[in-house]
């Protein structure tokens, strides 16, 4: 038996998947059915399996089974104006979200430095799980002053976008003021919460959005799947009003 047959096995399914022969939410042939089917070894199906989950072409379920991941290449631009929904909708991508909870929380010193806000002051801690087609692309919190944001989260789950969160508090205009980002492994998790193999990275990013004289809105810490987004940074200024 060849010692790279898993190679090919990979090669194979890949392929068929690009091509629509199996298709996104396809529960894939049990192992021994693949063994069979590829007149390959066990370990070879495996490792196909395994390298095609760490790219997300493959979702591996436990207890469920194995599943053709449907796969959003989605270009995320960071710019003065970052908009989630109008980012991604000249992609024709339908962009969801998930509430994964509120906590009222006193501020840390990072927290509070970024809002300029006093360490231990209440701030809303909203978490969010951000979805591309129905395949999760990150999760993450983000924090608003209590004492000016008190209803931010029922008024989000209400109006759908933080954009009409703000006007709904007379804030017709933001920007992003700043914006770190660095790319690490996934903790388990992490993988979990996104639905990737877990030797798929990701990108964490921090930002903190302002009004136009500078006054911190919200600080946020997002998690992203590194496979299934490419970030770009505009430098216009003028970028998703």
């Amino acid at each position: 038996m060849k010692r790279d047959r898993w190679r090919e096995i990979r090669a194979t399914l890949e392929k068929e998947i690009m091509d629509g022969v199996l298709e996104p939410g396809m529960k894939l042939p049990t192992e021994p059915e693949l063994v069979h089917i590829h007149q390959a070894g066990r370990h070879s199906v495996r490792r196909a399996i395994a390298e095609l989950a760490k790219t997300g072409h493959l979702s591996i379920e436990q207890g469920r089974g194995t599943f053709v991941q449907s796969l959003p290449k989605l270009e995320y631009t960071i710019g003065q104006r970052t908009r989630l929904r109008r980012n991604m909708a000249s992609q024709g991508v339908d962009v969801s979200g998930i509430m994964l909870g509120v906590d009222r929380l006193e501020a840390t010193a990072r927290v509070a430095s970024q809002l300029k806000i006093d360490t231990g002051s209440e701030v809303i801690a909203t978490r969010r799980l951000t979805l591309a087609d129905d395949v999760p692309v990150s999760f993450g919190t983000i924090y608003h002053d209590a004492k000016r944001f008190s209803s931010y989260a029922e008024r989000r789950e209400a109006l759908g976008s933080v954009s009409q969160v703000y006007a709904s508090y007379r804030i017709e205009d933001y920007v992003r003021a700043s914006t770190q980002m660095y790319a690490r492994p996934a903790s388990a998790d992490e993988a979990r919460q996104l639905r990737q193999h877990s030797d798929m990275p990701v990108i964490v990013i921090s930002a903190v959005d302002a009004e136009l004289d500078g006054t911190p809105l919200a600080f946020s810490e997002v998690i992203w799947s590194a496979a299934r987004v490419r970030f770009s940074v505009d430098t216009s200024g003028d970028q998703g009003s």
